[in-house]
């Protein structure tokens, strides 16, 4: 038997299976525009967009957001997860050319950490909204 209540399991099912829909369409919008189908490529992404809004639904009626520092702190968590214990593990049991993939989306993931450290410190300095240098803001920096 689950340990938490069943409206719950089904707000996370439904969440994953919608922001996992979202992802699928946006890389479907990327194939597009890399085939020249930049009017196809739109519709996937708008049909990402509103997939996008109902996993940020379903999360609000799980209760999963929170507060901002809350809300940081949460995302940290998961990517140091995800770095130290998921990925790792993931890539024992997998051959090299998976491993690959897998090594280059942990390299992906420090750097989101470090832009989510970022945010933390910049949010925790701040008397309101946050601005972040550029490089940060848009996820470009070293």
């Amino acid at each position: 038997m689950s340990r938490i209540p069943r409206a719950q399991e089904h707000l996370k099912t439904a969440f994953i299976a919608e922001a996992a829909s979202a992802a699928r369409y946006r890389a479907y919008a990327a194939l597009a525009e890399r085939e020249g189908l930049p009017n196809l490529a739109r519709h996937w992404l708008r049909l990402a967009a509103e997939k996008d809004r109902l996993a940020v639904e379903l999360l609000e009626a799980a209760g999963q957001l929170r507060t901002l520092d809350a809300d940081l702190g949460e995302a940290i968590s998961e990517e140091r997860y995800e770095n130290d214990v998921l990925y790792p593990k993931m890539i024992r049991d997998v051959d090299q050319r998976t491993a690959d993939v897998f090594l280059r989306v942990v390299a992906a993931q420090k750097e989101h950490l470090r832009q989510l450290d970022t945010l933390r410190q910049a949010v925790n300095a701040a008397q309101g909204d946050v601005t972040l240098p550029a490089e940060v803001d848009q996820g470009t920096a070293a």
